[in-house]
């Protein structure tokens, strides 16, 4: 069964849902597919829970 992660971006509020698989690490930078704000993926996490699958998923 595949993971998904809700993510939002801090800088345009759009939200979204990705296939982990298709994820950087979260330390990696990503960019927002509406307005190219990049960031840590982290930092596009939309709750704690979407930050601790990313971080379990990049151990």
């Amino acid at each position: 069964m595949e993971a998904f992660v809700e993510l939002a971006c801090p800088e345009c509020e759009k939200h979204w849902e990705e296939s982990l698989s298709e994820l950087p690490d979260p330390k990696e930078s990503f960019d927002c597919p509406d307005c190219g704000e990049r960031r840590p993926l982290s930092e596009f996490a939309r709750s704690n829970r979407d930050l601790e699958v990313l971080r379990d998923a990049a151990e």
